[in-house]
């Protein structure tokens, strides 16, 4: 069991991991032993994830998310599996987390008419400054 929140867990079968060899450099070790993990969970048919978590995991997820929901962690910075594995591991729980978080809605707000009034003179101000950059025309 994988705490997420004090609220939410998943199952460890539900994570599937496999291993990879690391590109990058590394010397003779890259081309021998496979370190990097990819880490897989499916969002979309996992029980352990309420509706509404699971909408905003998949927003979140974003380029790491496949057509069929399936959230794809690649880790491969550190040089041993156990790290990686840790390392793919703690940045699910904390996607996981983040889309525990309900968002707070936007309130509509409006411009104060000195904030109008600031903008207009700064915007005639910069309008003055090009128009000196002109060419020099001789008035005489």
């Amino acid at each position: 069991m994988i705490t997420i929140t004090n609220r939410l867990s998943i199952e460890e079968d539900e994570i599937e991991e496999s291993f990879v060899r690391a590109s990058g450099p590394g010397g003779q070790n890259v081309n021998k032993v496979a370190t990097a993990v990819q880490l897989r969970f499916d969002i979309r048919h996992s029980p352990s994830l309420p509706e509404d978590v699971r909408g905003r995991a998949e927003r979140l997820a974003g380029r790491r998310l496949t057509k069929d929901g399936v959230v794809v962690i690649a880790a491969s910075r550190f040089r041993t599996q156990e790290q990686n594995r840790a390392d793919a591991l703690e940045r699910l729980v904390d996607l996981l987390r983040r889309a525990t978080e309900i968002p707070q809605p936007r309130k509509a707000t409006r411009p104060t008419r000195a904030s109008k009034v600031r903008r207009f003179e700064q915007k005639q101000k910069r309008g003055k400054i090009k128009k000196l950059r002109g060419a020099y025309r001789n008035t005489e």
